[in-house]
């Protein structure tokens, strides 16, 4: 018997579940023609030690609190990269230092959640969902922005997609978002245990569905044929990019291929765990070093790898909240509270730190232990959604927030 739904050979995530609207390829035809702006956004899952990846080395209180783990000043051994006098990358973020240095990439230091929490849970929770404090919200910021901005008549499936074996939650809600592990796995299947079907089983399995299920069968079938013409087993990245070979090096590679496969994408997603560092965190070299090195050379590679195309790209990063100022006992640190976001792209105005530094002298700290919040992490979104994106009115997007502090890290 013919199954109702169809099903991703993934497993993750359903193409269609009598959800997507008809005549695919009329839209993806005209997603082609006219490229849209793209966001993609970036989670640090585990809480980034953010002092050691964007690094105050302007600081006395720095070195201080961190006698083992500090990252060294610039110019000496394993010291940071120099970025404007006080502000300095980890060493081993050193691909993306040519991105600041030509105003592409941007950087907001001091900035998170205003809720106090240090779970992971809950801060991973307010910071996808957009509303601090507030457990019953049942969607995601991006998915409110897709929701809002809704232009059914140009859009395709591939307008939402995240690089995540599960949609994330900022991506959940009305709005339809798929979640895609693996490009060359996307495919469909009938039911929950068949194989991937072959041309012949496929075209008559398209002509079944298209009786029982309409146009949103038969567009099931487009956007999968669509993605295979698109050869993802196939794709060579330009320029001399080289991605990392790793689970986000893979994300960030597949990312590209589909903003250069003009499938209508607008928003995109992908995230990077293992940054919880209670120990032997390391400093110039260690746990962290290795992470900021995957880090940074997928997003570096990344946008090399775009060339001309960054100029439509925005790529914003994410960490549910900071770290201790002290080191533990352990040489490791504990949750804490403000961080520091990255923004990369052709409409970033970089080159900058931005955002207000609070200092990090014992009155300058949140409950005396943590780097305070200045900007909140809701401003750094809506000024991309706003300003990159062209969204006009985001009140839906992040209900309850008042956005009134314009940083200006995107173009006007």
């Amino acid at each position: 018997m013919m199954t109702r739904r169809i099903f991703l050979k993934n497993g993750s995530a359903a193409l269609v579940s009598l959800g997507f609207t008809p005549v695919f390829i009329a839209r993806a035809a005209q997603a082609a023609q006219t490229r849209k702006k793209i966001l993609i956004a970036i989670f640090q899952r585990g809480a980034v030690d953010g002092l050691n990846m964007v690094v105050p080395f302007g600081e006395r209180a720095y070195y201080a609190n961190r006698p083992s783990i500090a990252i060294p000043r610039p110019g000496t051994e394993g010291g940071a990269i120099d970025l404007d006098g006080f502000f300095g990358l980890h060493p081993r973020m050193a691909a993306l230092q040519p991105y600041f240095k030509d105003g592409d990439l941007a950087i907001v230091h001091a900035c998170g959640s205003p809720d106090e929490t240090r779970s992971h849970f809950d801060a991973q929770d307010y910071m996808e969902s957009g509303t601090p404090g507030r457990k019953s919200t049942r969607d995601g910021w991006m998915n409110r922005y897709l929701h809002a901005k809704e232009h059914a008549e140009k859009s395709t499936p591939f307008r939402a997609v995240a690089l995540t074996q599960a949609l994330p939650r900022t991506l959940q809600g009305t709005a339809p978002a798929l979640a895609i592990g693996q490009l060359g796995q996307f495919g469909i299947r009938a039911g929950m245990d068949g194989d991937m079907m072959s041309n012949g089983f496929a075209s008559q399995y398209a002509q079944a569905a298209d009786a029982m299920l309409g146009a949103t069968g038969r567009e099931a079938f487009d956007a999968v044929k669509m993605l295979k013409d698109a050869n993802p087993q196939g794709y060579q990245p330009a320029n001399g990019a080289e991605y990392p070979r790793t689970g986000f090096g893979e994300a960030m590679r597949q990312i590209a291929q589909i903003v250069k496969a003009d499938l209508g994408l607008e928003v995109a997603f992908a995230e990077l765990g293992n940054w919880d560092h209670h120990a032997n965190e390391g400093s110039s070299t260690g746990q962290i070093a290795n992470r900021l090195d995957e880090f940074a050379n997928g997003i570096a590679s990344f946008a090399r790898d775009m060339g001309h195309r960054m100029a439509d790209v925005v790529v914003v990063t994410m960490s549910e909240f900071g770290r201790t100022v002290r080191e533990n006992g352990n040489r490791g640190t504990d949750h804490g509270h403000g961080n520091a976001m990255l923004v990369l792209g052709g409409d970033v105005k970089g080159g900058k730190v931005y955002g207000t530094w609070p200092g990090l002298e014992r009155e300058q700290l949140y409950e005396g232990r943590d780097l305070a919040i200045t900007t909140d992490f809701r401003d750094v979104f809506a000024e991309c959604v706003t300003g990159h994106l062209g969204a006009r009115d985001i009140s839906q997007v992040f209900p309850g927030h008042t956005y009134a502090k314009k940083l200006g890290f995107i173009k006007t």
